[in-house]
This record gives structure tokens, C-alpha cells and sequence, in this order.
């Protein structure tokens, strides 16, 4: 049977990620930062989008959705593109002529606002949550005490050198040998020059590792000969491991003596660095908000910081009286006057999704809004999905990097997406059985805390059954340490 080529033609249906579609998916999944970011890329790129100023944007608060009116216009299953007069993504269709007066009115729905329903302001809002750092790196704040302190040329580079070569941490990443080589001098002139820096603010810093540093600190507090000295050259392992009674049995001191010692190192900083760590600063801000109003939880989307899109009217008059000066420019504005209506489709469908996905979430997790961490239920992203006619895949990119701020604090909305553990009671979530392992941890004694086996007892009165492994893989994961790790001497 011999091979031969030949045409085929037949009908088929497909799903075809058009840029449109790709641009609504992308600004779906981004963080709250990213997305503001993108907004002002293409404010910066598209000459017919404009930010609306503060006397444009229209007064009053939109009313809440009323529940047994007509649904929102929002998108229901996985993102599709809006309905307009573009071209088929055919690639064998001719390119239809434009119709200026289609297009001009179909921006009309546009020249608002790209907020979502929803939207409106409460007095008693709380501000974002911020990690602040300092503005001066420690580098920086080493060498000015460097160019004070009375060094010699060569000392002051080798005091550079070194300065230079400290992690974030104030630790040295190498070694004086190599210091003494980078500078060309004497071994012992690098020393003398380390010696006298760890002693510079913040104390410990220029050091090799954590027990020179925390015996610097010891020393400028005048304890280089005393126990706590002791316990850093030679029971470091034991301290670590909270062998108290053998620390005390090897230096032949009572048990008092050994807190007391214990309580003065744990004043000590162990990153000497740290506070001037120069992290780059992060911000967490809220989405949404859910306030209880009355009997009912309210969520309202959070507009704050983000620019309030609109379509310069000035471009779509000239588009719909044909004042443009040629046909290439007259291509150029009707292209750029698409891609300003798809990207406020896309702002709007994102706001509405988020909107009723966190309502969702409300609806669900009553209980949890309500009474705290402990009545958490278990949720899957079906469960949500099912419930607002979207796709699982839309609700995850919902859900990502996406926080809210609740009565009992501020969440990121995956953390209301738990798995469940059948128990007498019925069906809990993994993160109420977590909380409740850290409410009896913090509750424990500290001279007798309490061990895994005792806590699955304690869980176990409460219709609670998991095995201790469950206890103790939840304990670590709330970076808790273990019972003999926790012990604390009187």
C-alpha cells in the first residue's frame, strides 16, 4: 500500500487562547502589588487610557448585591472572551471593516469607573500590615564608625576589607588569612583590626561564627571569665540539646545558677546583622474586606491604591466622526482603543470574580468568622467552584496571593482551603486541629511541658482521634519544637 498526500477538509470545534483571553487569565492570578504594577504599564503604553481624576469618579457608594435580584454580568465557569466585532481567529477569514459607530458606543459602558460592586468605604478599616526595615545597611554603619575611630591607612582599608566581606547576618564569609592576602599585609595587623571592630556597634559583629560573637557580647558586658562563658565555650551542644542538670553537674554550680546564666544568654543577639538587614520591604495588603454588619458579614473589595481606568473620550470622538489623519494612524487608535476595552473587561471580571468567590468563602466559613480558627470547616476548591459556576482552575488563580481581612485577622484566601479529619463528631479541619495543638502548647507549664502522646490524649477527649505522628508533623509545621526542647528550668 503506497503512501500518498492529500487534502482533508472537515469541521471541528477548539478553544483558542487569544491575547485577550491570556491578558484576563494573567491579571486574574497576580498579588495585589503585580497587578497594580500592570495597570501602570499600560497606562504608561496605551495613549487612550487615562486615570479618572477624583472629579470624574462618580459620588455615592454602590448598594450591595441584592441577593434575590438579577445576577451581575460576571464570568460563570473558565474565562472566556467578551463578545465584540473582531475578526475570527480564522486565519483564512478576511478582516471585516470597522464600524466607528459600533465602536464608539460600545466604549460608552466604559467611560466609568473598572471597580466592582461591592466597593465602599468604612471608617474603621485597619491600615495594611507592613514589614518595616532599616533604611542604613550595616555596612554602611560600620564604616562610619570606621572613619571615626583613630585607624592608621593601611588599618582603616583592612577594616574596609572586612567590613566588606560580612553577610547579612554581621558574620565574616572568610577568613582573616584571606584578608591579610587581598590587603598584602601581616596576619597579626588583621587581627588587631578584628579585634578592635567586634567591639564596634552592634557588638558581635566582624566575629567568624556564633560563639565568638555571643563571647564578644559576654565580654563587653564585663562576663568573659564568668559561668555564662563557660556554658558557650564548652556546653554549647548540651544548651542546645536543654541538658541543664548536665551542665550544672559539669561545672559543680546548683541549678539556680545555671537559669540565671541561661537567662542572661538568651538576651544575647544571635544575629548580630539583623537590624540592619536590608530585606526589601513587603507589604500585605488586603483584596477584601469582610466586616460584620448587624447579623450579616459584608465583603467589600478593596480600591485603594489602584487606578480607576477610563477611556480617553477625546480619542473615541475621533473615532467615531472619522477625524483621524490617515488610515495608518486610524488602525493604530483602533487597536489601541481594543485593547483599552479588553483590559478594563479584564479589571472588571477580575474584581467580580474575587468579589464573589471571598462571598463564597463567607458562606461556607461562618463559623470561622464568627468564632475563630477553631471552627474552621473543611473546603476544597470544588466546593466553591460548584457553588458560583466557576472552574476549579479559575478559583485557584482567584485564591493565589490574594488576602482579606477578616474580624479575626488577616488570611490569604487559600488558607480557608483545608483538608478534613473524620472524627466522633463528624468532619474537622486540619487547621482547627492545629490550632487546637498550639492553644494546649501555650497553655502547658513550662517547667512540664506536654509530650505528643499526651496531647493525642487530650485531642482524643475531645472526639479528636489521630495518631501521634499527626501531632507531631503538625506541631513542626507550626515550628514548634518538641516537649524535651521546650523544657524550661526554674
Amino acid at each position: 500500500m503506497g503512501l500518498e498526500h492529500k487534502l482533508v477538509q472537515k469541521m471541528g470545534q477548539s478553544l483558542l487562547m487569544t491575547p485577550q483571553l491570556q491578558q484576563a487569565i494573567k491579571l486574574l492570578q497576580l498579588g495585589r502589588l503585580e497587578y497594580q504594577e500592570a495597570i501602570q504599564r499600560e497606562l504608561l503604553e496605551n495613549p487612550v487610557l487615562e486615570e479618572m481624576r477624583e472629579e470624574q469618579e462618580p459620588r455615592g457608594l454602590p448598594a450591595a448585591p441584592d441577593q434575590d435580584g438579577p445576577a451581575p454580568t460576571v464570568l460563570a465557569g473558565p474565562l472566556s472572551a467578551p463578545e465584540t466585532d473582531e475578526p475570527s481567529a480564522n486565519p483564512t477569514s478576511s478582516e471585516p471593516r470597522a464600524d466607528w459607530d459600533d465602536y464608539s458606543e460600545s466604549f460608552t459602558d466604559y467611560q466609568g469607573s473598572a471597580s466592582a460592586k461591592g466597593n465602599s468605604a468604612f471608617d474603621d478599616r485597619q491600615p495594611p500590615e507592613v514589614v518595616s526595615t532599616q533604611n542604613e545597611s550595616l555596612e554602611q554603619h560600620l564604616l562610619n564608625q570606621v572613619r571615626f575611630h583613630d585607624f592608621s591607612p593601611t588599618d582603616a582599608w583592612i577594616a574596609q576589607n572586612i567590613v566588606g566581606n560580612l553577610n547579612r547576618d554581621g558574620f565574616l564569609e572568610c577568613s582573616l588569612e584571606e584578608i591579610a592576602h587581598a590587603c598584602r599585609c601581616d596576619l597579626e595587623d588583621v587581627t588587631m583590626v578584628a579585634d578592635t571592630l567586634r567591639f564596634f556597634d552592634p557588638v558581635g559583629c566582624c566575629t567568624a561564627n556564633l560563639k565568638e560573637s555571643l563571647l564578644t557580647q559576654l565580654e563587653a558586658r564585663g562576663l568573659a571569665n564568668g559561668i555564662e562563658s563557660k556554658i558557650i565555650c564548652e556546653h554549647l551542644e548540651k544548651l542546645e540539646k536543654r541538658k541543664y542538670d548536665a551542665i550544672a553537674k559539669a561545672e559543680g554550680v546548683t541549678r539556680e545558677d545555671i537559669s540565671r546564666a541561661i537567662a542572661t544568654i538568651r538576651s544575647l543577639e544571635p544575629r548580630p546583622g539583623r537590624p540592619f538587614s536590608d530585606e526589601t520591604v513587603r507589604y500585605i495588603v488586603p483584596d477584601a474586606y469582610v466586616q460584620k454588619v448587624g447579623d450579616d458579614f459584608v465583603v467589600t473589595l478593596n480600591e485603594d491604591g489602584v487606578p480607576r481606568l477610563q477611556i480617553n473620550p477625546m480619542y473615541s470622538s475621533m473615532l467615531k466622526e472619522n477625524r483621524a489623519p490617515n488610515s495608518e494612524n486610524k488602525a493604530y487608535l483602533t487597536e489601541r482603543l481594543r485593547a483599552a476595552s479588553w483590559l478594563i473587561k479584564s479589571i472588571q471580571q477580575r474584581q467580580q470574580t474575587i468579589y464573589r468567590v471571598t462571598e463564597s468563602i463567607v458562606k461556607f466559613q461562618r463559623a470561622f468568622f464568627e468564632q475563630g480558627v477553631s471552627h474552621l470547616k473543611p473546603l476544597v476548591l470544588k466546593d466553591i467552584a460548584d457553588d458560583i459556576g466557576m472552574h476549579e482552575s479559575t478559583v485557584s488563580r482567584v485564591t493565589t496571593e490574594k488576602y482579606v481581612h477578616t474580624p479575626q485577622g488577616l488570611f490569604e484566601l487559600k488558607f480557608f482551603f483545608t483538608s478534613g479529619i473524620k472524627t466522633g463528631a463528624g468532619d474537622i479541619s486540619s487547621s482547627s486541629v492545629k490550632d487546637f495543638i498550639k492553644n494546649i502548647i501555650s497553655a502547658e507549664a513550662p517547667q512540664s511541658p506536654i509530650s505528643d502522646q499526651q496531647i493525642v490524649d487530650l485531642l482524643k477527649a475531645k472526639s479528636i482521634d489521630i495518631a501521634r505522628r499527626t501531632v507531631a508533623k503538625y506541631r513542626e509545621t507550626l515550628g514548634i519544637p518538641s516537649s524535651s526542647q521546650r523544657k524550661q528550668i526554674l
